[in-house]
């Protein structure tokens, strides 16, 4: 044998009790969970522990990391053993090599990755999906992950110029998409995505190509799935206006294809009933034989604002702008002056009536965020609120907290999942038996959020602060459940057979550090890691990838690639 986990208290991914159990691995597959009486050649004492299946997170954004990073952190550090990249229609490949700008503009405006990075991390040695792959292969790494064809990058390797300018597709671009995604997902492609949000824009400006991609073009994804015989489609949609329009859209989608198809789902905070809509037309689907799954949050999704990261309060401001090239002692400096104090608290009420400068402006919904993070803040917590209290604007309560720490200071502002103060919506999310976990953005939005910690944040504040769900159905539904929408079959249960992919937790101990900035990115760029505390040892096919959150030195993680290889 060569490793048995010994007596932990066992979440097998099926959702059950907790059960005292040893864990025998042999050849990075699980052989036993019971009694084990073969000793391993390496013994781990479980007593006392929380023992699971890796965790899978399905919505993430590391398709350039991989190809510069062995570690896909942050998820590492919290129980993650398989991430999905690829989401929401933006990645890498195919390309041609006059488009590479074009795909780096796209990354890094819709997911917030430094472009400067991305040029200096990508070295482009692929044109076709398959040989992406390949590329990504290269690379030793600690965990597995799988990749989605990105529909923008398709629609520009097909249509080129026509593609940004989002014009329609002709039949013929429609016949070589379909084609293309059916070979993608022969060569182990997990499926296809698109996006369909407004928000999602490149670095100048522009929408994403596939923003008003029309039925026959998005059919034509569909239909390759369908050739190929497996995959997912993962689509986001801003769902503002026709919702049963929108989603009567997915339902074709799915049924032409076969197959399963997720979208993001969140509490709008100007539209706080309309996931439950959502959630109904969910249900209905699945009981009339489709296969369709939310995508949802464990917690508000928002975003962290100071000076160190991508958004402030003064990011529309002129004189902010005039200094943010500036290292960040210069820049806290030039604002703790009264000039330049007066001078950017008169231009953030002169730009507060653009859409993003509404939004930076949103005081009372907007947290002190220092010390452990608190990610369910009350009225109270507000920067509206601390105004009231000290009889002060509350711009100016704001600046002080960003100039706090050196200018490290930092604000929380959910802008989805938390329109009444509290994340009951999310619970009732979870709990939906057409719901899985996702939106996690791993990798993506660098410099603004950091909610690849949704996982860990599932057990300790939902298993084990508020204790709202069993701990043994939260682990299914982020290991079981997860791999089960991309459908990967190898993994998310502790059983014979099984990817020796596994978590040792002490559930005591399990918590979220606070979000940090480093500037270890390629060309020196700048991302938000968090660590956490209780994860004992992750084991990735058997070899131990982390303990108590330190890497070792195994790199088992592999490429996974779809069932029809």
């Amino acid at each position: 044998m060569d490793m048995v986990v010994r007596g932990g208290q066992v979440a097998d991914g099926r959702g059950g009790p907790l059960y005292q159990a040893d864990v025998a691995v042999r050849g990075g597959r699980i052989v036993q969970v019971g009694q084990v009486a073969e000793k391993g050649k390496v013994e781990i004492d479980a007593r006392g522990l929380l023992v699971t299946p890796g965790f899978v997170d399905i919505h993430t954004h590391y398709d350039g990391q991989a190809m510069w990073d062995s570690r896909f952190a942050p998820s590492c550090w919290h129980g993650v053993t398989t991430v999905v990249m690829g989401n929401c229609g933006v990645g890498f490949a195919p390309v041609r090599p006059a488009d590479t700008d074009r795909l780096v503009e796209l990354m890094e405006g819709v997911e917030d990755i430094p472009g400067p990075a991305l040029h200096e991390g990508l070295d482009w040695r692929w044109e076709s999906f398959a040989q992406y792959m390949d590329a990504l292969e290269r690379r030793p790494h600690d965990i597995d992950f799988g990749a989605q064809v990105p529909h923008a990058a398709l629609r520009v390797y097909v249509m080129g110029e026509r593609a940004s300018r989002l014009e329609m597709a002709t039949a013929e671009d429609i016949a070589q998409m379909r084609q293309l995604t059916a070979q993608a997902v022969r060569a182990g492609a997990l499926g296809v995505s698109t996006s369909r949000s407004i928000n999602h824009r490149t670095s100048t400006g522009d929408p994403t190509p596939s923003l008003r991609a029309a039925e026959d073009e998005l059919m034509g994804l569909a239909l390759g799935l369908r050739d190929a015989g497996a995959g997912v489609f993962q689509i986001i949609c801003d769902f503002e206006e026709d919702v049963e329009g929108e989603f009567a859209l997915m339902r074709r989608l799915a049924q032409a294809s076969g197959r399963p198809l997720s979208y993001s789902l969140m509490q709008k905070h100007k539209n706080k009933e309309g996931w439950r809509r959502l959630l109904a037309l969910t249900a209905q689907a699945n009981a009339q034989g489709l296969r369709m799954t939310a995508q949802v949050a464990p917690r508000g999704v928002g975003v962290l604002l100071g000076l160190r990261g991508s958004r402030n309060i003064f990011t529309e401001c002129p004189s902010y702008q005039a200094i943010d090239h500036l290292p960040l002692p210069e820049r806290v400096a030039a604002m703790a002056t009264p000039e330049m104090r007066k001078r950017l608290l008169d231009e953030q009420q002169a730009f507060n009536h653009t859409r993003l400068g509404q939004r930076l402006v949103e005081f009372t919904n907007q947290f002190v965020f220092d010390g452990p993070p608190n990610y369910q803040p009350g009225p109270q917590d507000s920067v509206a609120a601390i105004a009231a209290r000290q009889g002060r604007p509350a711009a100016e309560v704001a600046y002080d907290i960003m100039l706090s720490d050196d200018g490290k200071g930092i604000l929380y502002s959910p802008f989805a999942n938390y329109a009444e103060g509290n994340l009951d919506v999310c619970g009732e999310m979870l709990a939906d038996p057409n719901t899985v976990l996702g939106l996690g953005d791993g990798g993506a939005h660098v410099a603004l959020i950091c909610d690849a910690s949704f996982t860990t944040f599932l057990l300790s504040y939902w298993g084990k602060q508020r204790a709202a769900f069993d701990v043994g159905w939260l682990v299914k539904r982020q290991t079981a459940d997860t791999a089960r929408v991309v459908g990967l079959t190898d993994r998310g249960l502790l059983a014979p057979g099984m990817k020796a992919d596994i978590n040792l937790i002490d559930l005591d101990r399990l918590d979220i550090d606070a979000p940090h900035m480093v500037f270890d990115l390629p060309a020196g760029g700048r991302r938000l890691l968090q660590k956490a505390d209780g994860y004992v040892a992750t084991i990735v096919s058997g070899e131990v990838v982390y303990r108590e959150g330190e890497a070792t030195a195994a790199l088992p993680g592999r490429l996974v690639r779809s069932a029809t290889r």
